[in-house]
């Protein structure tokens, strides 16, 4: 008897499932019902964002990685992770290192009217003695090619950072490119000290990436004037950087007006070559970008956008 009931039940509920499948696959059109089906797709879309990594020759250099984020301060967290060692490796590019040692966390990070605050943990201040400027310059230089980003305050463990521990250099409580990069000092005496960072040029197999040098001068000229000096007359090759620009290329004039500057150059021996002469503009133009605050360039008849000191 159970047996019998037990089939029966089973009969019904298989009935009723078979019947709710029907439904499904021939619909009626009852107009109370209503099927749609919306099909998206969502693709992870990544930029290509500047970044200061170190080079084989312990230079804080000018590269690219591919970031996610486009607001401020996740993008600021996510490069700062690039920047560690051990953060985000894969997206650090061949021939580069990261600076920042290895368990740095970023406690609390904050963007308001142009300056980002980073509250980073006490071991940050774990490295080595000739690298710990270099850290500092590469955080600047980084977080200040961020659009709308300006100034970096730097926290540990909640207290501004005001002097590196271990090299005793002072640092200034709200830091901007006016630190520096990769600095090189030739003064004979106090007076009329300028300082001009100029964009080198080196090379990782085929690809090129810049290298800026901030170097401090006794010199009353004008910058662009130092800057093209720098990049031509007195280029040292043996300090592992290169330049494109040599006596051919001549500096004929300069004006600046309405946050613009105009550059007439003229190239003597006539330089042809597409890959040399973009190479020539990017160096020229990345250096006025960090000189003047400007917001574009006009190289001879080729327009260049420049803001906040950032090449875009």
């Amino acid at each position: 008897m159970l047996k019998r009931i037990s089939k029966r039940k089973l009969c019904i509920s298989s009935a009723a499932l078979f019947a709710i499948i029907l439904m499904y696959l021939f619909p009626t059109n009852n107009a109370n019902l209503h099927i749609k089906e919306e099909l998206k797709y969502v693709e992870s879309q990544t930029l290509s964002t500047p970044i200061f990594l170190m080079d084989k020759n312990s230079y804080v250099a000018l590269t690219e990685a591919r970031v996610a984020e486009n607001n401020i301060e996740k993008k600021a967290r996510e490069l700062i992770k690039i920047l560690t060692v051990g953060g985000m490796d894969s997206k650090v590019p061949s021939g580069f290192s990261a600076i920042i040692p290895p368990d740095t966390e970023i406690l609390n990070i904050s963007y308001d009217h142009n300056v980002l605050k980073i509250n980073f943990s006490k071991d940050i201040l774990d490295i080595d003695e000739k690298l710990e400027e270099k850290m500092i310059e590469a955080i600047v230089y980084t977080l200040t090619s961020i659009e709308k980003v300006d100034k970096i305050i730097i926290y540990v463990e909640g207290d501004i950072l005001t002097k590196l521990p271990k090299t005793k250099i002072n640092l200034p409580s709200t830091l901007d490119r006016s630190f520096g990069i990769n600095k090189e000092f030739d003064l004979t005496n106090t007076k009329n000290i300028k300082d001009v960072t100029v964009y080198y040029i080196n090379q990782i197999n085929e690809n090129y990436y810049y290298v800026p040098v901030t170097k401090y001068l006794n010199d009353e000229r004008d910058k662009i004037n130092i800057i093209i000096d720098e990049l031509t007359i007195n280029f040292n090759p043996n300090k592992h950087l290169k330049s494109f620009l040599n006596n051919d290329i001549k500096l004929i004039s300069s004006t600046i007006e309405e946050r613009k500057i105009k550059l007439e150059l003229k190239n003597e021996n006539d330089i042809t070559n597409e890959e040399i002469t973009s190479n020539i503009n990017k160096t020229i133009s990345l250096s006025i970008c960090d000189n003047y605050d400007i917001d574009e360039i006009f190289l001879n008849t080729e327009k260049k956008t420049c803001k906040n000191a950032k090449i875009k």
